[in-house]
């Protein structure tokens, strides 16, 4: 079956041409033109995927992925008609997943969207410890000192991804294709601030992480006893 893809684009000529693109890919576009619409869609409709442009009428589209954040895990990726640090920062703090600057390139979005739909690479132990944190691959959840903390999907994969290998560097080039699937030419603001989401909730004191430790030049680890 077709992913269900809910677009949230208020000019009707990108839509329209996306919409067709993407069915062309083996998605099933249902376009709404605001925020306030795909609040609605959201809760009355089968989505998988949300496509969020940030200029909307009405409701921007940052707080419409706040909202939709709030509410769940629904994959969001969003779109902005420039690639400037501040835009493209203020669309991930506020919870997306990934983000796509116009013009969009329907097979390059194609491609960050099945990236980020694929579930967790099989052929690890079904749960993983690691310092204060239960990791369990099979159920998506995560543990802290017995109490469930809630990650979003990719937030999940990244804590996975850094828990598998206790106590080793895992490169920034190794958590953008291993967790988005896809060769982001350097560009790390999508990786730094997810990491910085996650800590704030794996973490006893984010500001200071003791847990996802930073290795300047390479990457990140996760230290086995913080």
């Amino acid at each position: 079956m077709p992913t269900r893809v809910l677009l949230v684009e208020d000019d009707e000529r990108i839509a329209q041409a996306l919409s067709l693109a993407l069915d062309d890919e083996d998605f099933d576009v249902m376009h709404v033109p605001s925020g306030e619409r795909a609040l609605d869609a959201v809760e009355s409709e089968l989505v998988e995927l949300v496509l969020l442009d940030l200029m909307l009428p009405g409701m921007d589209g940052l707080t419409v992925c706040r909202k939709l954040r709030a509410s769940g895990d629904l994959p969001i990726i969003v779109i902005t008609a420039r690639s400037d640090s501040r835009d493209v920062i203020a669309g991930l703090e506020a919870g997306a997943d990934d983000y796509v600057t116009k013009p969009l390139v329907a097979g390059e979005l194609a491609a960050r969207m099945r990236a980020l739909l694929r579930r967790r690479s099989p052929g690890r132990p079904a749960v993983l410890h690691v310092a204060d944190l239960e990791v369990r691959l099979d159920a998506a959840t995560v543990f802290r000192d017995g109490e469930q903390v809630h990650l979003t999907r990719t937030e999940f994969g990244l804590l996975a991804e850094l828990a598998a290998s206790p106590g080793a560097v895992v490169t920034r080039e190794q958590l953008l294709s291993k967790v988005w699937g896809y060769d982001y030419f350097g560009d790390t603001r999508l990786l730094d601030v997810h990491i910085r989401r996650l800590r704030r909730k794996v973490e006893a004191d984010p500001d200071h992480p003791r847990t996802i430790v930073t290795v300047r030049g390479m990457g990140y680890k996760i230290e086995p006893e913080p």
